[in-house]
């Protein structure tokens, strides 16, 4: 019995011993060992001043429990988009008027004649400047959700990130067509869209500019549907767009470069027109670990109004 209990020792010694050293080879006491096929998140958050281009000139704290979307008129003043109403505020963010909405806004942008166009998540409100209802009309479709849109004359242009396409409308809410839609035969792959994020611009010639936030690309349409411009930036570093589906939301500068935010690294950018990486706005320690919605808006002179949900400000940086 005592030999017996010794063996019995005796293996459960040796398979301690193997276990350890089994743990000794597979291991390292190293802290500077890491997996090297994963990205440190941290890391990429750390921005080099030298290509950071402005500075944060103003904060305008927006009274509302919610805010979702920012827009400038041609007289600089600012839309805010919240949960209840538009409020507009001229260019230092004094109150001028809050107009009551329906539904929540989802995006808004304002017309040359001073018309107010809203987007809340099926519908379109366009009102006037006094702020009165001048049409309204849905956007049908059974995942119908409006994140942008972008008005050029009589065209009214609508991001719809349920159904990955873009509708064209005139202003009395007459469906013309559908642009982007994938078309082998034109090369246009269509738009990839994982999240609520999918944004519009008019450029400097008239031509619609979408984000296809999927590719990590920009593309740009005329109005006949026809795709005239494309490009992509898809890297990990400062140069380009990484995550599931960035840049969220987009601007542009007088000079046609855009600006541009991303969610999963909270950071505002500028790339120039043929979409290289031009400097960095706001590094992503200005913004509260995790936040999304960033909306973007550029004023005459060039200012960059960026809407910060998490904290509920307008925050404009300036050129240095």
């Amino acid at each position: 019995m005592r030999n017996k209990l010794i063996l019995w020792f005796s293996v459960l010694l040796l398979v301690v011993l193997i276990a350890f050293m089994a743990k000794d080879l597979f291991t390292s006491n190293d802290p500077t060992d890491k997996n090297v096929y994963e990205y440190d998140l941290n890391s990429l958050r750390e921005v080099d001043s030298k290509l950071v281009s402005h500075k944060e000139s103003k904060q305008i704290k927006i009274n509302a429990d919610e805010i979702h979307a920012i827009a400038t008129d041609q007289n600089d003043q600012i839309y805010v988009g919240t949960d209840k109403n538009v409020i507009v505020l001229d260019a230092e963010g004094a109150l001028i008027r809050s107009l009551k909405l329906r539904q929540p806004a989802s995006c808004l942008t304002v017309m040359d004649n001073g018309n107010i166009v809203v987007g809340m998540s099926t519908r379109v409100d366009i009102r006037k400047p006094d702020g009165s209802l001048r049409n309204s009309f849905v956007v049908k479709g059974e995942r119908t959700y409006i994140t942008s849109i972008a008005v050029q004359d009589e065209n009214i242009f609508i991001a719809d990130a349920g159904q990955k396409i873009i509708h064209h409308f005139d202003m009395d809410g007459n469906k013309i067509k559908e642009i982007g839609g994938e078309n082998q035969e034109e090369g246009i792959k269509g738009f990839v869209i994982p999240s609520p994020f999918f944004d519009l611009l008019i450029g400097r010639q008239g031509e619609l500019w979408a984000v296809n936030p999927g590719r990590h690309a920009f593309e740009a349409y005329n109005f006949e549907g026809q795709q005239i411009s494309n490009w992509e930036r898809t890297s990990m570093s400062v140069e380009g767009f990484s995550g599931c589906c960035n840049p969220s939301n987009i601007a542009m500068l007088s000079d046609g470069s855009f600006v541009t935010a991303e969610k999963g690294l909270e950071r505002i950018k500028i790339h120039l027109p043929s979409g290289d990486f031009k400097s960095v706005v706001a590094a992503p320690e200005l913004f509260e670990e995790g936040t999304i919605g960033i909306d973007l808006a550029v004023d005459s002179n060039d200012r960059i109004l960026v809407l910060d949900p998490v904290k509920g400000l307008i925050r404009i940086f300036e050129a240095k």
